[in-house]
């Protein structure tokens, strides 16, 4: 029997979403999540989320991105969840008194399934790409099959909007040819974020090669599983057709398919009859008879929400799902959804009941605090709470029947408020960035409305170019001939100046894409909550996603949602013009704090105080140049040769006692003190690596220290840093010395009873010495080559002619190429204090405050303490009369920090090669705060504090050890 919708699960999935995340990062912080999982999930982990990769690049996961991935990682990997009852047993077993075992007990449930409840624009699109190089390449990397992972994907999306979507996340943006390219994928265009080095190749070919569309899935040949990607009509059993007639609304078509049974030779109407006729279709029975296979739902909420007589029944969607699931050796589901509920009643009885299988919640106030998209205001207009006007269409009949024969003075008037907003922004934002082009979204009550709305609006003299209709069917579906037409344009809007309005019904309510609605007009009269919330996620995206909005926009938010002050500027915010329908709706949100009233319009304030600032007419007479130093094409680097008696042994604990902590491998089970979770046994072979034998052992060795060494690329730019070529047969000769000769101070064999296993007991850390130590070495070398006939590259900050700040924070300065410079808002004022005292000091000829993030080649690679590489850019570049500063400021506090000497000591190497083949003498100065105002009070000059603040070689040393 269909289940009633009053047993649904209510708010206790939310429960164990947050239990899971308690969970998993107390194992996070604590280190013991990268000791459970594979060797190929460690290393990804790695990539993505430790600082040492994530400081330096442009982009990263959020942290509600990060918790989506580590929740599912950690149930799948570490807990090993089979089902949906298994995971709330592992988790949390109380809160299955709450639950109807009967329902989770279904078919649909008896799987590894997930939910993702993550807020619309929170970019679930990279959360799902994560999942699918986790699962694909450990699926390629086990020697022995685990039954967690596999090469086989079906991504299935809701309608033919989110499906255009998933194409281009997977093959790259569609060109006006039909044809696409595949480097524009995510996957690849962010592979600074994806993919270490190591398998960027390996997922391109995939890519390539592998990727299926949904009329060739059990056509196309793919030779090392596959994605395949299709929308919901497959799972229905029959081809798209051109007039949309959604099943889960009107289900009648698909019984006229399969109704009334006609009797077989011996069947009659038996079920399996009717399974075989709804199952017919070849792509169906394809991924039915694949061995494995991870499907992955998105907007997955469809695929939950048919109801009638207050009963939630299956859709034929998941029925399919079923089916394909079926005597597979691996199977899992992956939903991802912003409103993953069902609704029943209305007012004060209204009531959300959330699928039961959610492990992550991210929500929307969530993503709005954190800046993760934009925040939301209210336009309440006086003339709306007074007047008293109609917001439906006029029609000829009464209520929503008859013939629309023009809007309603409400309608105009909502209209007219979003038009007003958006010229304001229009008007402040392309004067700031030529680039940015605000839009406006009316979501219309039908596909009757569009025309009048066109109409209206050429009467406020906007143009045909200006106005963009999404035209459709009564459903909100367009015929396919009819949106590859559209599709082009629609998706390339951001970067267009027109369209200024976009006209929609129901079409534009998912997976459109875009960043730069700013205004929504909602016609609509709808109440249901799931619209709404999806209407209003059409324009959360953010718009102003650079560095340099950060510390306004974080200013706006505490403004508006601490101090319940209006917007002081309009970076990323989403104005939502009222409709008295949507009363309850958007009291809700105000009361949870999600978004503020704006009931003031404002010209000069959409920016804050955000300019542009270019370079001066005389910039050429202050412009410094940063060096990278480049090797001669004819210059020959001379074979290295390694020293290992400039090595440490491991002295922590003796061969000995090592040897009878160990044995062959190590069988662990575990129980979190807290909630008494219980992990299962798992196998310990190694600490870093499942080495199956020493020599597998070496070579993984060599592979992280060559992998940590090799990430010296430029960032933005094509030249590379002068690597020493390094002999890999030599190195891992040099590994196996060390282990063998000097690590434990004493000979070492490691055949002699499997003693190589020492070297990978848990928690005494030796592969990481072995890796710190052969990385110091290859490092120190590298510095120690001899340049003589290195030359410099001279980059001049004036190639970065243009700096955006704010105006309150930035000072007038003469010895600079820019107009301004801009100093921190928040405990700036040293820096501050600084930049006056060198634009006063006669000593100093010209000097550049460095922007980390705009002067991206002034940096140097330095090697932390935890064995891995790192950039850093100095604070400041200062030139005096006869030398040239690279300035690091610091707070008292900061000047002991154990990767500072590390920065240090790296700087002091480039500047002693620098000082080597350039003209004018270069320093390093480390100036903390005490120091600098102790000396200006005492009338210092640049020269005073470098004496004062020279960092050398023999500094370094003296305050390391």
């Amino acid at each position: 029997m269909p289940m009633p919708i009053n047993t649904m699960t209510g708010n206790i999935p939310l429960k164990l979403a947050k239990k899971i995340t308690n969970i998993v990062n107390e194992n996070w912080d604590s280190g013991e999540y990268l000791e459970l999982v594979t060797p190929t999930t460690k290393e990804l982990l790695k990539f993505w989320f430790d600082e040492s990769y994530s400081v330096y690049r442009d982009l990263n996961f959020h942290k509600g991105q990060k918790q989506a991935i580590l929740n599912v990682i950690y149930l799948h990997e570490i807990l090993d969840v089979k089902n949906v009852i298994d995971m709330y047993e592992k988790v949390d077993e109380d809160l299955l008194l709450e639950l109807d075992l009967e329902v989770l007990s279904k078919q649909k449930y008896d799987f590894a399934k997930y939910a993702f409840k993550m807020a619309t624009g929170t970019g679930k699109t990279w959360v799902m790409n994560a999942l699918f190089l986790w699962q694909y390449l450990n699926a390629k990397n086990e020697t022995t099959k685990s039954g967690k992972f596999s090469k086989n994907f079906l991504l299935v999306a809701p309608g033919i909007i989110v499906y255009d979507r998933l194409l281009d996340s997977y093959l790259g943006k569609e060109r006006v040819d039909g044809s696409r390219d595949i480097n524009t994928s995510d996957i690849l265009k962010n592979s600074k974020l994806f993919l270490p080095q190591n398998y960027r190749q390996t997922i391109k070919a995939f890519l390539s090669s592998s990727v299926v569309k949904k009329d060739e899935i059990g056509k196309k040949i793919t030779s090392d599983g596959m994605v395949a990607i299709t929308n919901w009509h497959l799972l229905m059993g029959k081809e798209e057709v051109d007039e949309y007639i959604n099943p889960i609304n009107d289900p009648s078509q698909m019984l006229k398919e399969l109704l009334p049974a006609k009797p077989g030779r011996a069947s009659g109407n038996e079920l399996e009859s009717l399974d075989r006729a709804y199952f017919s279709g070849s792509e169906i029975e394809y991924l039915a008879s694949l061995d494995d296979l991870v499907v992955i739902n998105d907007e997955a909420h469809h695929i939950h929400e048919n109801k009638k007589d207050g009963v939630v029944q299956e859709v034929e969607w998941q029925k399919s799902l079923n089916y394909i699931q079926q005597n597979k050796k691996f199977f899992s589901q992956i939903d991802f959804s912003a409103t993953p509920y069902d609704t029943t009643g209305s007012g004060q009885k209204r009531a959300k009941h959330y699928f039961p299988h959610i492990v992550v919640d991210f929500d929307l106030k969530d993503a709005i605090s954190g800046g993760l998209v934009k925040m939301i205001t209210i336009d309440k207009r006086k003339e709306l709470a007074s007047l008293p006007l109609e917001f439906k269409a006029i029609r000829d009949g009464e209520g929503n029947k008859g013939k629309v024969i023009a809007l309603s003075d409400g309608q105009k008037t909502m209209i007219q408020a979003g038009l007003k907003k958006l010229e304001i922004l229009e008007d402040e934002f392309v004067k700031f960035d030529s680039t940015k082009h605000p839009k406006m979204l009316i979501m219309c009550e039908d596909t009757e409305v569009v025309p009048f709305v066109e109409e209206y609006l050429k009467s406020l003299d906007l143009t045909d170019d200006e106005i963009m209709s999404v035209h459709s069917n009564k459903k909100g579906e367009l015929k396919e001939n009819e949106w590859n037409e559209l599709k082009q344009k629609l998706f390339n809007v951001d970067s267009l100046e027109n369209p200024k309005v976009i006209v929609s019904v129901l079409m534009l309510r998912e997976g459109f894409d875009v960043s730069n609605i700013c205004v929504i007009v909602p016609l609509r009269s709808s109440e249901a909550s799931i619209l709404l919330e999806q209407t209003i996620g059409r324009g959360l995206r953010l718009m102003f996603r650079k560095k340099v909005y950060e510390e306004i926009k974080k200013e706006n938010l505490h403004n508006v949602l601490v101090k319940k002050q209006p917007p002081s500027n309009y970076l990323d915010v989403l104005t939502i013009i009222e409709h008295p329908a949507f009363n309850e709706f958007y009291d809700d949100l105000v009361k949870e704090g999600f978004v503020a009233e704006d009931k003031e319009l404002k010209k000069g304030i959409s920016l804050g105080d955000m300019i542009n600032v270019g370079l001066k007419k005389d910039y050429k007479k202050y412009d410094l140049y940063f060096p990278n130093i480049v090797a001669d094409e004819v210059e020959e680097l001379i074979e290295p040769e390694f020293d290992i008696s400039k090595l440490s042994a491991y002295e922590l604990h003796s061969l000995k006692k090592l040897k009878s902590w160990s044995g062959k491998g190590e069988v662990f089970h575990s129980q979190e003190l807290t909630v008494k979770t219980y992990f299962g046994e798992y196998k310990i072979d190694v600490n870093l690596f499942k080495a199956q034998n020493y020599n597998e052992f070496l070579v993984k060795i060599l592979e992280q220290i060559t992998h940590t060494l090799g990430k010296t690329k430029q960032k933005g730019h094509s030249k590379k840093l002068p690597l020493m070529q390094i002999n890999n047969a030599k190195l891992l000769q040099t590994i196996d010395t060390y282990i063998r000769t000097k690590l434990f101070n004493e000979p070492f064999n490691p055949f002699v009873d499997e003693s190589w296993r020492v070297l990978m007991i848990k928690g005494v850390n030796i592969t990481e010495h072995i890796i710190k130590e052969i990385s110091r070495l290859v490092y120190d070398m590298q510095n120690e080559v001899v340049l003589h006939s290195a030359k410099i590259e001279k980059i001049y900050f004036s190639i970065i002619d243009e700096l955006k700040m704010r105006e309150t924070y930035s000072l007038d300065l003469v010895k600079t190429i820019y107009e301004k410079t801009p100093y921190p808002s928040n405990k700036g004022g040293f820096e501050k204090a600084f930049l006056e005292f060198l634009d006063s000091d006669t000593k100093v000829l010209r000097f550049i405050k460095i922007d980390e993030y705009k002067h991206d080649f002034a940096r140097v690679s330095y090697f932390r303490d935890d064995g891995l590489m790192g950039w850093y850019s100095p604070d400041f570049m200062v030139e005096s009369i006869d030398k040239i500063y690279l300035i690091e400021t610091k707070s008292d506090k900061d000047l002991k920090d154990i990767n500072v000497k590390q920065k240090q000591r790296a700087t002091v190497d480039f500047i002693n090669r620098v000082n080597k083949v350039d003209t004018k003498k270069w320093e390093y100065l480390l100036v903390g705060e005490t120091m600098f105002y102790s000396l200006v009070k005492s009338g210092a000059n640049i020269k005073d504090i470098a004496n004062s603040a020279n960092i050398n070689e023999k500094f370094i040393k003296s305050s390391l050890f």
